[in-house]
């Protein structure tokens, strides 16, 4: 009993933690935190952050060759599947999904009707668009969307 006693005043005052207490002074105004720009900067030692162009590092020729490639009648549908954006320092026109079994050369295609030609490669998990590919297609960097893979 003398324990339970001794405890009741422990517990209400824990209660308690919750209420303003107004003979405390107001808290000092904390600063705004670091923007996430400026601590990678400082971290990487940059100066600014990098632009989307400056990560896709594929030519114009490239691309118009990416998005001038016909569509293959022969080429198999392999299946549709939702894609995110895949590793923006790795680059070039590539797809990697678990649709594909090997490497090898095919076209992605928009419900919109968008196409481009990319390598298709292997993979587990999610799949993943390569950055030129999805600028090539017009996508938002933070879609995304279902597309059609085509490859043989």
């Amino acid at each position: 009993m003398r324990v339970l006693l001794l405890l009741a005043p422990l517990l209400i005052l824990g209660a308690c933690s919750g209420v303003s207490n107004p003979f405390r002074a107001a808290p000092a105004e904390r600063p705004a935190p670091a923007t996430t720009t400026s601590t990678a900067s400082a971290v990487v030692g940059q100066s600014a952050a990098r632009s989307v162009e400056s990560y896709d590092l594929t030519s114009e020729a490239e691309r118009q060759r990416a998005l001038s490639t016909p569509a293959d009648a022969g080429a198999d549908q392999l299946g549709q599947v939702v894609v995110a954006l895949g590793n923006a320092a790795e680059p070039g026109f590539w797809l990697r999904s678990s649709l594909v079994k090997q490497p090898q050369k095919g076209r992605v295609e928009t419900a919109g009707g968008q196409s481009v030609a990319v390598d298709l490669l292997p993979g587990a998990g999610s799949a993943q668009l390569s950055l030129a590919a999805y600028r090539a297609l017009g996508l938002g960097l933070t879609d995304l969307p279902q597309i059609t893979v085509y490859g043989g």
